[in-house]
């Protein structure tokens, strides 16, 4: 039985090991953009607000429906 579940993992690993192994020598990420000295911020100036909007507004229906449900 132990000898068995040995042969499994040790398969296991010589299976999975070409998928995981060319991910661990991958590229560098690429530059993000932006000058950090000044200008557009590093990451592109990505708006955020709309997201904020959405956040914040849905974290006040969740509470406020939380505290009818309680009541």
């Amino acid at each position: 039985m132990k000898k068995n579940i040995l042969v499994a993992l040790f398969l296991l690993v010589f299976l999975v090991s070409p998928i995981v192994l060319p991910e661990l020598f991958a590229d560098a990420p690429p530059d993000p953009g932006g000058d950090p000295t000044g200008g557009n911020p590093v990451g592109g100036g990505s708006p955020i607000g709309g997201g904020l909007i959405l956040m914040l507004s849905f974290g006040i229906a969740y509470a406020t429906r939380k505290l009818f449900k309680n009541k």
